[in-house]
């Protein structure tokens, strides 16, 4: 198991064990946001929500388009906005929260492989966190103080994970769920706090499925629901303001999953976030991949085409990981739709150039550029080409698989010509 895999099962798990802690005392039913529970509310809504940022539609009117824009990978205009925020109210933790949101959507096209903007999105981030504590401090039944440090925290967490801090990642998933369990009697108050305890349904009944040993330990907390998790990200989806875009994001990642298996569903939300956002390149990655899985590949070839073009333009947004998925697609609709072998070898050649720039050389593309190269060779009668690319698939395939095996044979046989050939090359000369 690789390094990574593993210390993300870890945090994975602690995240599990500490979302349990809290929810053995959550008893609203949050799948309905209209129904609110007044016994365990101390002032009534309306009240209780007075001078929230979070639910002030005029804030959100103001901010719409700055919101999108983070989507759309139009940084610099979305932060002009957040900055014009954070002089009106500068003790308030919203608009740096908004700023690191919207550097977190400067490293996740890269896959969170691009460390250029870590300073940056930590350092917004604490200071979201610094104002967030400061305003609980006045007020413990701050509930969108909580929700702002539950929200700083728990991304805070998400990039340690991936740079393999586990120790921080746990310190502040923990810090994260505190907040996010003082926050509980405002989950009826608006759909932003449904979408913690929506990723908390799924994935604890995901992991339970995922990872059958650690079962026993799972009867010792609350069950997730599949199903209820969907529901409420579909809630969060369609009523939330800011958490709606996250929460589409993440439902067609779920929907489009082996374990789910929704592909039409997973396509419906991907094409509708490509539409509002053309020039979003995680987006548009995920639609072209379902399109290709779907076998709609005249929009997958679109798509793809559009994806290399900005990338090639230098679009924010759209970095090498994309233009290794783009590339292998139209490598596989030349060589299979439109049989012509030089486009497709070109594709497939640019993928393995992406693959080894972004490090992703263990399958997948990488892989299949290859074995699809060596069979083109192949039948181009290359055995100089064919031995190369069939080389890197026995090198970086796994044992047990098809492909190590075919590379194999092909890599044993063509060695037994070879060596017959030089052996009668040989006998003939010494005549």
């Amino acid at each position: 198991m690789h390094r990574s895999l593993l210390i993300k099962k870890v945090l994975l798990f602690t995240l599990l064990v500490l979302f349990a802690q809290i929810l053995k005392a959550q008893v609203l039913d949050t799948a309905n946001l209209k129904k609110i529970e007044l016994d365990n509310v101390d002032i009534a809504p309306a009240a209780l929500t007075s001078g929230w940022l979070l639910t002030n539609q005029d804030i959100q009117i103001e901010l719409d388009g700055a919101v999108q824009n983070i989507y759309n990978s139009k940084h610099d205009k979305a932060e002009r906005q957040f900055r014009s925020l954070g002089r009106r109210y500068p003790h308030h933790p919203m608009p740096d929260f908004l700023l690191g949101l919207s550097t977190w959507w400067k490293i996740l096209p890269s896959n969170t492989l691009n460390k250029q903007y870590d300073k940056v999105f930590y350092t917004y981030m604490d200071s979201a966190i610094a104002k967030g504590e400061k305003l609980y401090e006045a007020d413990n039944k701050n509930y969108e103080a909580c929700f702002f440090l539950a929200a700083a925290y728990s991304f805070s967490a998400r990039l340690q994970a991936e740079r393999h801090e586990l120790r921080k990642a746990t310190v502040n998933s923990k810090r994260a769920l505190d907040y996010l369990e003082l926050s509980k009697e405002a989950n009826g108050l608006s759909s932003e706090f449904l979408f913690g305890q929506a990723l908390f349904n799924y994935y604890a009944s995901w992991i339970a499925l995922e990872h059958p040993f650690l079962r026993p330990i799972l009867l010792f907390f609350p069950k997730g629901n599949r199903q209820l998790g969907i529901q409420q990200l579909r809630n969060v989806a369609d009523n939330a303001f800011y958490t709606s875009t996250e929460s589409k994001y993440f439902l067609l990642r779920i929907l489009g999953s082996e374990r789910e298996n929704q592909q039409e569903a997973a396509l419906a939300v991907a094409k509708d976030l490509v539409t509002r956002y053309p020039d979003n390149g995680p987006f548009a990655r995920e639609y072209a991949l379902l399109s290709f899985e779907q076998s709609r590949f005249r929009e997958c070839e679109r798509i793809s085409l559009d994806i290399l073009d900005k990338l090639n333009q230098g679009y924010p947004g759209y970095e090498e990981l994309s233009g290794r998925y783009a590339t292998y697609y139209l490598g596989w609709i030349q060589q299979t739709k439109y049989k012509n072998r030089t486009k497709a070898k070109e594709y497939y050649q640019r993928c393995i150039v992406f693959s080894e720039l972004t490090e992703l050389t263990q399958g997948g593309y990488y892989l299949y550029a290859n074995l699809n190269l060596a069979k083109m060779a192949v039948d181009e009668n290359n055995t100089t080409a064919a031995r190369r690319y069939y080389q890197v698939v026995l090198d970086k395939a796994e044992r047990t698989s098809a492909l190590y095996q075919e590379a194999k044979d092909y890599l044993k046989q063509t060695q037994r010509a070879a060596t017959s050939s030089s052996s009668k090359q040989a006998y003939s000369r010494a005549q």
